[in-house]
């Protein structure tokens, strides 16, 4: 079972979990080169259309948004 099925079939999500929310976006958007280059109303709305995720949308904040993206960007170095 890959990583993804794994992360989908987890817990549910919250804005806290930035790392699993970032495979599920890599995975989602391979398009995306650079997760940085995404603006944050567009980051906001991909993560609470992400199958899974239940935190309440008004919750998220910049540093939320950041280290989400940051993990991204993790990925995107490593892969």
């Amino acid at each position: 079972m890959g990583i993804i099925a794994r992360v989908q079939m987890a817990d549910p999500l919250y804005w806290d979990d930035a790392y699993p929310i970032a495979l599920l976006l890599n995975a989602q958007h391979p398009e995306v080169e650079d997760p940085t280059r995404v603006a944050r109303d567009q980051l906001h709305h991909w993560v609470v259309a992400l199958e899974g995720f239940c935190d309440d949308p008004n919750a998220a904040t910049v540093e939320f948004l950041e280290q989400i993206q940051a993990e991204w960007v993790e990925l995107k170095l490593h892969s």
